[in-house]
């Protein structure tokens, strides 16, 4: 309360030049951090990523509490700017990009209490604020910097009124100081709209995302060389799904590999009976099942209704034949460092799939080809991309991600089987 006392006591004027330096500051740091959650090599680091997330939450949480700090000096604010509509629309800006990234970001951070179609779309609203909000940040702080003001000089009348002052070498510079001023406003602008517009429109007009479109995918145009291509089940040539709804967005903890059929194999050890082992061409003559499925983000987005063709993974295990002593299963992707696992009654659910196909065609190496799993009633890290190697194991293994603070249960929202012991 003393603290609140103090703040009221300022002068209104200090009050809004404390609030506007505080919003400023926040305003860099929650776009610095959010570019850096963005960036694909900053994934590769793991542990600082999620502390990264973490202090952007918190970061956009103060945030709150300057916006509530400001209310109740909002509309003496805007009495003050009456007559000076360049700042009023400013300020109206500042607000809607505030509480827009305020909402959608706390729907983002309370995802796992929300089905998925909210934090979707408030991903989408987050991102475009980002896209629109961030150049202007920077022009508008361009733009208002002190350094681009001159002030008006004034010479006073013997009876104390104003003067136009005479024309004069002072004059003359402070014309082209001012037409300094419009140039570099405008060549500020310039700039952004060309760096920013080409991805800006790439973003806008390829569904929101930062991935691969699936419909522009030719097989065996990446690094994948798998031969021979896996034929199509006939409810993959036509998917059944009607074709992907929404755009895969690339995350990779490594760099993304590359693999040849020449020295690929799958295997499955541990607590097994029967350890299998299995070439490219072994490995796709094994009969596969065609399903439909969404698959969901733990960042916020998700593509629906895709059409998996792939072996069920219970068919896998009990090729295998699991000893008594196994409870957990665990995945090995081939880039060498992803694990996760799932229990042997998570591995079970029906719809849990070592897939090789996606709409018809072998999955692009982007997205985890040539082999990954797919778990669709989980988020996403749990479905292990470029899988190679299944174990069962005895003792729980904690996950890639999970160790680095992502929760151990991964079920989307309504999803989770009714199963008591899932």
């Amino acid at each position: 309360m003393k603290l609140w006392s103090t703040w009221k006591k300022k002068p209104f004027g200090k009050r809004l030049a404390a609030l506007h330096a505080w919003n400023a500051w926040l305003v860099l740091v929650l776009a610095v951090s959010g570019m850096l959650l963005f960036f694909q090599p900053f994934r590769e680091l793991g542990r600082i990523r999620v502390l990264t997330k973490e202090a952007h939450i918190w970061l956009g949480l103060l945030s709150v509490v300057v916006l509530l700090l400001y209310l109740p000096s909002l509309i003496r604010h805007i009495r003050q700017l009456k007559g000076k509509p360049e700042q009023q629309w400013n300020l109206g800006v500042v607000l809607v990009l505030l509480v827009g990234w305020i909402v959608s970001g706390i729907v983002l951070w309370q995802f796992r209490r929300l089905p998925p179609v909210w934090s979707n779309g408030a991903l989408l609203v987050h991102d475009l604020f980002t896209w629109v909000g961030v150049p202007y940040a920077i022009y508008h702080s361009v733009s208002r910097s002190r350094w681009l003001k001159v002030k008006q000089r004034k010479t006073a009348s013997a009876d104390g009124e104003p003067m136009p002052a005479a024309p004069s070498l002072a004059g003359s510079v402070r014309h082209v100081l001012y037409t300094r001023r419009s140039f570099i406003r405008w060549s500020v602008a310039g700039v952004l709209v060309l760096l920013v517009g080409p991805k800006f429109a790439r973003w806008l007009f390829g569904g929101g995302g930062a991935g691969v479109d699936l419909a522009d995918y030719i097989p065996g145009s990446d690094g994948n060389h798998m031969v021979p291509e896996p034929v199509p089940h006939p409810d993959s040539v036509v998917p059944i799904g009607g074709g992907s709804k929404g755009e895969f967005r690339i995350y990779s903890v490594t760099p993304i590999p590359a693999f040849s059929s020449d020295n690929w194999a799958f295997t499955i050890g541990g607590l097994v009976n029967h350890p299998q082992k299995w070439n490219w061409k072994q490995f796709t003559d094994i009969e596969r099942k065609v399903q439909v499925s969404d698959f969901h983000c733990v960042t916020g987005w998700s593509v629906y209704h895709n059409t998996w063709e792939g072996i069920p993974l219970s068919k896998l295990l009990e090729m295998a034949g699991i000893q008594p002593k196994a409870r957990f299963v665990k995945f090995y992707s081939g880039d060498g460092v992803y694990t996760d696992t799932l229990t042997l009654a998570q591995a079970a659910v029906a719809d849990v799939m070592v897939a090789v196909m996606l709409d018809g065609k072998p999955i692009p190496q982007d997205l985890g080809g040539p082999v990954r799993l797919i778990v669709p009633k989980m988020y996403a890290y749990k479905s292990v991309k470029w899988l190679q190697g299944i174990e069962l194991i005895a003792d729980e293994h904690i996950g890639y991600w999970e160790v680095r603070g992502y929760d151990i249960d991964a079920w989307v929202l309504g999803l989770k089987p009714k199963q008591a012991n899932l």
